[in-house]
């Protein structure tokens, strides 16, 4: 008899119920944990994320993956949704242009990633790029 390790649970709308965690492992399971196109996407963006941030500092908190420069602080992190992928920019209200989703809180703009829309990746990784040179949230 073999142990298998659990799955992790889906909470609503799909979003893997992961442990609190620092670094990348977390995030990869969080990423692996994802159901569907949701583990694809969230894929491209930690890819696309590493890729424009060396050095990225990441963690898994209240489950969600969060990117941060330096310790404790973090410009972007996402969520799933039963239809889209929420990516959340913390300081989001000072990005050129300005994500297209509001906030109840004044500093965050969200973009959505639906199922079969296309990744426009310039546009993300300027966000991102931008995103990364603001202070981050402390959370």
């Amino acid at each position: 008899m073999t142990d298998k390790p659990e799955k992790p649970v889906l909470l609503s709308g799909g979003n893997p119920q992961i442990p609190k965690g620092h670094g990348d492992a977390p995030v990869q399971a969080w990423i692996a944990a994802a159901p569907g196109w949701k583990s694809d996407a969230a894929r491209r963006l930690d890819a696309l994320i590493t890729r424009m941030v060396p050095g990225v500092r990441k963690a898994v908190k209240w489950n969600t993956p969060l990117y941060g420069v330096e310790e404790g602080a973090w410009f972007a992190g996402f969520h799933a949704f039963d239809r889209y992928l929420k990516l959340a920019f913390y300081r989001g209200a000072s990005l050129d242009p300005v994500p297209p989703v509001g906030s109840k809180h004044k500093d965050v703009r969200y973009f959505h990633i639906h199922e079969g829309d296309p990744l426009d990746e310039t546009r993300l990784a300027d966000w991102i790029r931008q995103a990364s040179r603001l202070p981050g949230e402390r959370m």
